[in-house]
């Protein structure tokens, strides 16, 4: 076949299945919700928007996505800004979630999610299916990837990469692979990984993206089924258990030259995810989202304008290498090396340092935080610090191995309950029958500051209206006095 004159047969021909029903646990409480997939990442996308628009971008658009975990936010995404795919580019776009087809149970692994949707791929009758991991960062051209598959007469063809081996240890699926690229050997998450005889520091790892012939899978998945000790994934029991009797082919991920190693990266851990906002303002020509020739086709979460304002009293902005989603509001702060999901706020005074926040992240007056990840809608209160991993970790929030420090609302809240704990008065009065007395104290204390009070309704009011103050209104309070003892020092040190 002669791919390049027939590559638009082959496309029309290809069947693609997202598997997006990964949990994503080594995210903590970013996942705790909602699924990994369908996590913001950059100003304005979810990450299973890198897969659906390099589907888009290669002319591919026979599209279905299989979802499980906490699907619910997930589905909706996908019927809001990619379901325009049936009507808009003449494809079909549609979204499979875990419904127990041929089994009680749910997704054992990717190679039971295809099975489980056996019937759903028959009845589109495909000659070839591209299977794409629905979580990993990167811009690829997957008509390369078909014309690898097509040139090899192969059965299945999985995509690689190059990285280095301490990095795929524990981590990713390793391969080995002849000079003509046949695979000769596949490992799931290795402790060692086999290295490259050229790059001994580096090894070919498995991108979780695959094409097989449609005949092919069906006999693959149908006697992976039957296997009861089998895990049901492609990595762990489908691949390493035909290499030797199908062809099975590696493709190498490599740039338009083919000299170099282009960007992607598996945002499975809070470090990971972090690292890849960073590559963002760090690396533009890997990874560039505003590249008219290859557009990672996002989300517009909000419509409203960027607005930066400098208050004449608090002097201005301070931005360096930050990426701003829309609907974001920056008064008189310092924001560097950071990212800024949609509609953020940023108060006067606040110092932000190689962030990550999600879209709706309030951050009050004056507070100060470095190499954090903020959780969608996290509300930080004024004057409120996170730069130091060791006070982080012990205040209970989680910090990863490489220090990052990961902010949801829910440890926030208490985080800030235990500060208020700590500067709760030790005096209080307590009702002893008819009296109130002064309690909490040393005997000394005691005996010079103990009032009897005369069980009146006054008193009995003041005290009431003492213990009945909501934590929202003590917090509340203490970031107004917090926000004006910053503008007090401000005004002062510009005098």
């Amino acid at each position: 076949m002669n791919v390049e004159a027939d590559m638009q047969t082959v496309v029309k021909d290809t069947l693609v299945l997202v598997l997006a029903g990964g949990q994503g646990s080594r995210l903590d409480g970013l996942t705790e919700m909602r699924a990994k997939p369908v996590l913001e990442f950059g100003s304005h996308c979810r990450i299973i928007d890198f897969p659906l628009s390099n589907c888009v971008n290669s002319g591919l658009n026979q599209i279905a996505v299989l979802t499980q975990y906490k699907s619910q936010c997930l589905i909706r995404h996908l019927m809001q800004h990619w379901g325009r795919l049936n009507s808009n580019v003449g494809g079909c776009f549609d979204v499979l979630p875990a419904s127990q087809q041929n089994d009680q149970s749910w997704y054992q692994g990717t190679a039971d999610a295809c099975f489980q949707n056996i019937a759903y791929i028959k009845a589109k009758a495909p000659k070839y299916v591209m299977i794409l991991s629905g979580d990993h960062v990167y811009q690829m051209d997957y008509r390369k990837l078909l014309a690898t598959h097509v040139n090899n007469n192969a059965d299945m063809t999985v995509s690689c990469i190059e990285v280095p081996t301490k990095n795929a240890a524990k981590q990713l699926g390793v391969l080995s692979a002849a000079r003509d690229g046949r695979i000769t050997a596949f490992a799931e998450k290795p402790d060692s990984p086999h290295a490259l005889i050229d790059a001994p520091d580096y090894c070919l790892a498995s991108m979780g993206n695959y094409v097989v012939n449609a005949d092919v899978l069906y006999a693959l998945l149908e006697n992976d089924a039957q296997i009861a000790d089998s895990a049901h994934d492609f990595g762990k029991n489908v691949i390493p258990s035909i290499i030797q009797q199908h062809r099975v082919f590696a493709h190498r991920f490599r740039d338009a030259s083919g000299d170099q190693i282009p960007y992607w990266r598996d945002v499975g851990t809070l470090d990971s995810y972090w690292r890849a906002h960073l590559d963002i303002l760090n690396n533009r020509d890997m990874l560039n989202f505003t590249d008219p020739d290859w557009p990672i086709w996002g989300s517009a979460f909000s419509n409203s304008p960027v607005e930066i304002t400098n208050s004449s009293d608090l002097g201005k902005c301070d931005i360096e290498q930050v990426l701003i989603g829309s609907g974001c509001r920056l008064d008189s702060c310092s924001v560097k090396q950071s990212v800024l999901s949609t509609n953020c706020k940023i108060d006067p005074c606040a110092v932000l340092e190689r962030c990550v926040l999600l879209p709706d992240v309030a951050v009050g007056f004056g507070a100060k935080l470095a190499n954090v990840i903020i959780d969608k809608g996290v509300n930080v209160p004024a004057e409120f610090v996170v730069n130091d991993k060791d006070i982080a970790n012990q205040q209970g929030f989680t910090v990863t191995p490489k220090g990052i420090v990961l902010i949801t609302q829910k440890v926030l809240d208490a985080v800030i309950d235990a500060q208020q704990e700590d500067v709760m008065p030790t005096h209080v009065l307590k009702l002893c029958g008819d009296e109130w007395l002064t309690v909490g104290a040393s005997e000394s204390e005691t005996e010079h500051d103990t009032r009897r009070l005369k069980g009146s309704e006054r008193d009995r009011e003041l005290v009431d209206r003492r213990e009945s103050k909501t934590e929202t209104s003590r917090i509340n309070q203490a970031n107004a006095t917090a926000n004006e003892k910053v503008r007090a020092r401000h005004t002062a040190s510009q005098r």
